[in-house]
């Protein structure tokens, strides 16, 4: 599916301001900028079946606020996943080593 030129223009236009946006607000330059990308396809495919909002900067900043946010909690949630396990194991194996050593300090004597 191809974008109206004038929509592909509109885009083009508001996709720094919008990224100076979302930068100046959650900082972070990497993930604004992926954000705003996903956005701006989104407004592609949607804008030119159903129209252009009447706020065009404002719903791509939404867009991609969200989908920001989105990703920063999902990248939180499988860090707390990956972490937990390890962290839970590695512990247990140092109670447990501590406890074998004083059960061997404790038969040697």
């Amino acid at each position: 599916m191809t974008t109206p030129v004038g929509v592909e223009d509109q885009l083009r236009q508001l996709a720094p301001q919008v990224l100076a946006t979302l930068v100046r607000r959650y900082g972070g330059f990497d993930d604004c900028e992926d954000a705003v990308q996903e956005a701006l396809v989104d407004a592609a495919l949607q804008w030119p079946e159903q129209g252009v909002p009447a706020n065009p900067t404002g719903w791509l900043i939404r867009v991609a606020s969200r989908r920001l946010v989105d990703r920063i909690r999902s990248d939180e949630a499988r860090r707390r996943r990956e972490w937990s396990p390890v962290h839970t194991r590695s512990r247990t194996a140092w109670s447990q080593g501590r406890t074998r050593q004083r059960v061997r300090a404790t038969m040697t004597r």
